[in-house]
Order: C-alpha cells, then structure tokens, then sequence
C-alpha cells in the first residue's frame, strides 16, 4: 500500500527550543508516512538535542554548520535549498521566524530559508508572551503573506510553569499538515513567487466536492411556535469557508441562523430536519460530507393550522415522533455515498463514551465529539474543544481553539485522509 508521504524529500529544520526534543518524533512519523527525512539543526537546536540523535532516526546526514568546508565546496547550502519537495521548521523559535521574515541570512538554516523556493510549513513553539508580543505577531503577519503555511501552535503547559498558546503542534498534527500542503501543490494551485516563497496558500482540496450541513432545525408546532436548539452555525460554517479556501466546491446546507453566509460556498438554506434532508441527497455526490448542523432528534407528531391559543384549561399534550437520521442515511448509502463521510456528536455527559457508540451505530468514517453543557459555552460560542473519534474507537484530543481554527485544521484533517 502507497503510504501518503511516499518518497516525498522533507528537509527538517530543527530551532532552538525546548520543544526541540518533539522533531525527534516527528522524524519517526515522517518516516512511517513514507518520507525521506534530512534534519538541519541550528546551533540552538543542538543545545537540546544531538545531531546525531536526529540523524540516526532520519538514517540521513545531519546539516548544522553554514560554513563545512565539505558542503560548501559545492555551495551546499544552495544544494539544501533546491533538493526536496518541501522544508518543515519545527520547532519553529521566534529568533527564526523573525529571520526568516526579514530576509537575514546569519546561519545555515537561515541561509536556506532565503534561498529556497520550495513549499515552507512552520510550527511555531515559544513562551506564551513572546508569541502575543507584537513583534511576533507582524512577523507572522509577514511570513503568512509570502506564502509560507503554519500549523498550531496549541494551547497548553509551558517548560516555565505557564499555560497558553505556544506550546508545539503534535508531531501528527504537523506530518498531517505536510501531506495537506503537499497534496495542494500536486494539485496545481497556481503558485506564484514573491521573495522565492510561493505566495498563495496550498489548495488540498482543488477538484473535490464538499458537503457541509450547519445550524439548528426549527420543528413547527404551529404558524408561530417551533422546537429549536441553540446552535448558531458557527462551526459548520467555519468549516465549510476553510474548505472553500482549500479549493474545493463546497455546498453548505444551513438550518436558520443569524450569521453571514461564507464567501464562494453554495448555500441551501432550511428549516426543518426532513428539508436538510432532501437538500442533502440533492446535493449528493460529494467527495467529503460533514454533518455538523445540531438537527433536531423530535418533531410534533401533527402542527397546528392555526396559533394555539390559552383557553384556560389544561393544554393539549405535544406528541413527538422521530425525525430522519441524516447522518446515518448517509453512511448507509451504497451507490453514491462520499468518499469521507464525517459526523458530529454534541454530548452534555460521557463525552466520549457516548461518541465511541455514536459512530458505531451511525457508520460514519470519523466523528467530531464536543461537549456541548451550558457551562462550556460551546454551543452558541466562539470556541469548541473537539474529540476527533475514529471507528477503531481511537481518540485524538485537541486543545480549545476558536472555530475558525477548528475548521481550518478539521479540512486539512479531511484532505490528509482522502485518497489520491
């Protein structure tokens, strides 16, 4: 079986930083996916790990010094530049990112920076302040502009007792996002040059047809009344505007909400759970569907013609039946079923207990497990804390991020698991 990193060259730029010691792993998971990996430490870099240690999990030569009279009799660090299909700088240390967003050419890795026109991801890792300091920020700002892409970092404990944002991508959240740049490259997304740096972003999903289901659903009790949740929308349309960013053309089936519509989607909009429905099987086939719409499980067994009215006595009881289980319709299609059918699981309690049953008993490929208990303030919110559920019962946890963030990584997530 082709493995999704296949022969792919990566050229490894390892920072000075603490979380220096986590590219030992993400050579190991580099490797499994089928890399070829060559590690460049800078001089920093080699106070917290050894090149030989890095070499020895690449089985490749270590680069660290600008000046090695064997490498530059041939101009070696031009040769590093040119000889790969991409370069991954992790940790990536505010000194290095400030480097590269000023063009300055002090060390090898450096050097190699300003002088490549191959594909650059960079996973920042750095003390909490110094990456909300403004001078981060602007160069970020700069790097993001000439086209090189970021992953994380992820909120979590620092090496000096702190906690925030800063801490290092997981080595598979970043391999996850090579394979996410790479397959954009492969797809032609049109890169220019500025500076040597591509200037678009990566387009992974070029070609595919994604469907997206979003918001509540209103369940009419009679012309003025209906059963609702308190789902905003906010991340399935964050979700589908990340995945019309990567190229695809998405279709976004929404419940009523009160957010814009995300730009260059295709947008079906519905009340109730037997409309969404229908709008999603019209809007079959896709290559990924992602249910993400809090679709009411009840509707009233009959609605109203007419405004039900106080007439002093007990009211009528409310009979509910079951609405359509569109996530499960879905999986259970056999001649036009997505490729990536992925769902959600909003759970109040047992969290991911519940998920793991959810999924088997959906027959989904993934599901997105959140907790959703007043007291987290998902639904409605701005942020989401997401439990990405596997069918092999895997869990794979991610810090709270805001949904715009979710999205983004969730489609990268998506590309990555596509086949070619």
């Amino acid at each position: 079986m082709t493995r999704p990193l296949q022969n792919r060259r990566i050229l490894l730029v390892i920072g000075g930083g603490i979380a220096a010691y986590k590219a030992l792993d993400l050579i190991r998971r580099l490797r499994e996916r089928g890399a070829q990996v060559r590690p460049l430490l800078t001089k920093g870099a080699q106070e917290f790990v050894t090149p030989l240690a890095a070499a020895a999990l690449a089985g490749e030569r270590a680069h660290t010094d600008l000046f090695d009279r064997a490498e530059e009799a041939d101009i070696g660090h031009i040769k590093l530049a040119r000889d790969a299909d991409a370069i991954v700088v992790a940790p990536a240390t505010a000194s290095l990112m400030a480097r590269m967003a000023t063009g300055e050419a002090s060390d090898l890795a450096a050097t190699v920076l300003l002088a490549t026109t191959l594909p650059i991801l960079i996973a920042p890792a750095m003390n909490v302040r110094m990456w909300q300091h403004p001078a981060t920020r602007r160069n970020l700002a700069t790097l993001k502009g000439d086209g090189v892409h970021v992953v994380g970092p992820n909120d979590g404990a620092m090496a000096e007792a702190e906690f925030g944002p800063g801490r290092l991508a997981e080595p598979a959240e970043i391999a996850d996002a090579v394979e996410a740049m790479l397959a954009g490259d492969d797809a032609g997304s049109g890169f220019g040059f500025l500076a040597g740096r591509p200037q678009n972003p990566a387009r992974p999903l070029a070609g595919r047809r994604v469907l997206v289901t979003s918001g509540p659903t209103h369940e009419p009790i009679d012309p003025v009344r209906y059963l609702a949740n308190r789902s905003s929308g906010r991340q399935g349309h964050a979700i589908a505007a990340a995945a019309a960013a990567a190229g695809a053309e998405v279709t976004l089936v929404s419940g009523p909400v009160q957010i814009p519509d995300p730009a260059g989607v295709r947008v079906i909009a519905v009340e109730t759970a037997r409309a969404m429905l229908a709008a999603v099987e019209t809007a079959l086939p896709a290559d990924i569907a992602v249910f993400t719409a809090a679709v009411g499980d009840w509707r009233p067994a009959s609605v109203g013609a007419n405004k039900i009215k106080k007439d002093g006595g007990d009211p009528a009881p409310l009979v509910l039946v079951e609405n359509p289980d569109i996530l499960a319709t879905i999986a259970a299609r056999s001649s036009d079923r997505p490729t990536l059918v992925v769902g959600f699981a909003a759970e109040t309690d047992d969290v991911l207990a519940n998920a793991r049953r959810k999924i088997a008993r959906k027959g989904c490929d993934l599901l997105v497990a959140n907790d959703v208990s007043a007291s987290g303030g998902v639904m409605g919110g701005l942020t989401n804390t997401v439990h990405l559920v596997g069918r092999d019962g895997s869990v794979e946890t991610w810090p709270t991020l805001d949904k715009d963030e979710v999205g983004r990584r969730l489609v990268a997530r998506f590309a990555a698991l596509l086949p070619a």
